[in-house]
């Protein structure tokens, strides 16, 4: 009888997670045919089919990314350069070969998805799998950025098989203790450098929880602090031997996916070149010279390491701040998340302030600490890792305390709360449809106010070109329209759309932003106007424009009509607008 329930049991949790697999992926194609390129994505795809040509990886590490989800996303493109015999040209077929990169993300998001569903289901049971992949499942922020060709989706994934395997492999023989984890933290590397920050976090808190949870912690007397802090420090000392060994493999398994091309690094010898004369100037440029081990993973762990302690300017709630400021991504996740999500530790606590006390959560605790640190602030997107584990601890605490209380009304009104918050972020998944990448919570102003707190990736990435292009089709009267965009989809220069930089084309002697704009219907994106990436001329650019009501708006983009007759005659139709209206 057991046997015929349990399997009953495992079939339901098959279909639990085929029907959100499903569900969830229909949704992320349906999405991404009515999205444009985002900034990344048209470099990952060229420096991804490159590397399938070539065997290089030289692109890819020389702008710090890592090759394994690139990899499975090109898979397809250079399959078919192969069956065809010829090359893609991205100018020409980026529509085509968006489609098919974006689809191989599917698998992350698929692998996510089941694991979140398995690490909270070994936490708390069958119930806490199925609670936690639902949340995560219909998040719109993790459900936008699993429809595109990037990396963010995969290293969560890869994360969450790394905890899992970690976590049941600790009390087990070497090789599923210390080789099968630093092999999977390996691939998480592979799939984003953050890994290797994240991971050692991961194993530093679940080891932790291991020795609290432990007969021996236990069994020492609650008065005897110094006897249950002795046992912390031996039990993390005697751990210090496993952590090493296990990022030992995953950096071995890095550098031997990436290999080498066995040549000199041009930078390297530059470099030396530069030295002053002397033994030293003498002995680095003949290594630099002799020196063949480039390109290599090193170089792609270095160009994020040098990213993240360059602290790039940030715009956050309508300010630029020159440098990385502390409290970006907890503002940030406040803003990106449903609130349902935000509010669940609440709810949970409500009803049982014990059930929140589980090692996913605290994983998720340490991460967010951590972010206080991160000073790569461009997007959310770094955190999907700690949304992950947040999903899994919320489950697993729901879990639990429902099967803690009494009366049987609280675990009802508990359930009801739970799946009114499940419904709540999917039909915001669904409202915000193809904008989900914009998507803003309520509590912030919603969507179309989104770019007064947050820019890049976080509203407008470049992925807003397919309905810029829409917008001009249903207009009357515009036959070419002028885009300032941030972005690097080449279909933004090919008409009816023409390329527009203050950037790359300044000012003349005598000339304003008037002349400049005269004549011309410009549509701006929302991260040109409201973002870190300014020049002097952008900014000059940016502050005359803002003094000017938009005639229209796109999501990402703010159009002007600059061919209207009171302002070919030179007279200005300033009238601020701070907060333009969302349709046109």
């Amino acid at each position: 009888m057991k046997q015929a329930s349990d399997k009953r049991a495992a079939i339901f949790d098959g279909l639990w997670l085929l029907a959100l697999i499903a569900v969830t992926s229909f949704w992320c194609v349906h999405i991404a045919g009515s999205l444009s390129a985002t900034f990344d994505e048209p470099g990952y795809l060229e420096w991804g089919v490159a590397h399938w040509n070539t065997g290089s990886y030289k692109p890819l590490m020389k702008n710090g990314t890592m090759p394994l989800p690139i990899d499975l996303e090109t898979l397809p493109l250079h399959l078919w350069e192969r069956a065809h015999g010829t090359h893609i040209d991205l100018a020409r077929d980026i529509v085509w070969a968006l489609a098919w990169a974006r689809t191989g993300n599917l698998v992350f998001w698929a692998l996510l998805l089941v694991y979140v569903f398995r690490v909270a289901r070994a936490v708390a049971g069958p119930w806490a799998g199925h609670i936690a992949s639902a949340l995560i499942a219909f998040e719109p922020t993790l459900l936008a950025h699993a429809a595109l060709a990037t990396t963010d989706i995969a290293v969560a994934a890869l994360l969450m098989v790394f905890v899992s395997e970690f976590h049941k492999g600790r009390e087990k023989r070497w090789w599923r203790r210390l080789w099968l984890p630093g092999l999977i933290c390996g691939l998480a590397m592979l799939a984003k450098a953050s890994a290797l920050v994240f991971g050692p976090v991961c194993m530093i808190v679940v080891e932790f929880w291991r020795l609290w949870k432990s007969d021996a912690y236990t069994g020492i007397a609650a008065a005897d602090f110094k006897a249950r802090a002795k046992f912390f420090a031996a039990g993390l000392w005697a751990f210090r031997s496993d952590f090493f060994k296990i990022i030992g493999i995953g950096l071995l398994t890095v550098f031997l996916y990436v290999r080498s091309d066995w040549g000199v690094e041009p930078t390297f010898v530059q470099w030396a070149q530069g030295l002053k004369p002397g033994a030293w100037h003498d002995t680095m440029l003949w290594m630099s010279e002799h020196l063949k081990i480039f390109t290599n993973a090193g170089e792609g762990l270095v160009q994020q390491i040098k990213h993240n302690l360059r602290a790039d300017p940030t715009y956050i709630l309508g300010t630029v701040h020159p440098r990385a400021v502390w409290y970006y991504f907890p503002v940030a996740l406040s803003i990106k998340c449903t609130i349902p999500f935000l509010l669940m530790p609440l709810v949970i606590a409500i009803f049982s302030r014990r059930a929140l006390l589980n090692w996913p959560l605290l994983v998720a605790l340490a991460m967010l600490a951590y972010s206080l640190t991160c000073r790569v602030q461009i997007g959310v997107r770094f955190m999907f890792p700690l949304l992950a584990l947040a999903a899994v601890g919320y489950g697993a605490a729901i879990t639990q305390a429902m099967r803690e209380m009494q009366p049987h009304w609280k675990r009802v009104a508990l359930g009801v709360l739970v799946v009114c918050g499940i419904v709540y972020s999917g039909a915001s998944s669904v409202i915000a449809g193809p904008d989900a990448l914009c998507y803003t919570n309520e509590a912030w102003g919603g969507t179309s106010d989104g770019y007064l707190y947050l820019s890049d990736s976080n509203y407008d990435w470049g992925q807003g070109l397919k309905e810029l292009l829409k917008w001009r089709d249903d207009a009357h009267g515009v036959d070419v329209v002028d885009v300032w965009y941030f972005g690097k989809d080449p279909r933004a220069d090919v008409l009816p759309l023409r390329l527009l930089s203050p950037a790359y084309t300044p000012l003349l002697p005598g000339q304003t932003w008037e002349d400049y704009m005269r004549g011309k219907c410009v549509a701006v994106s929302a991260t040109s106007l409201y973002g870190a990436y300014q020049s002097p001329s952008t900014l000059s650019a940016a502050a005359w424009l803002k003094q000017h009501k938009p005639s229209a708006r796109t999501t990402t983009f703010f159009i002007y009509d600059f061919r209207q007759a009171e302002f070919a005659n030179g007279i200005s139709a300033a009238s601020r607008a701070t907060k333009p209206a969302l349709q046109p």
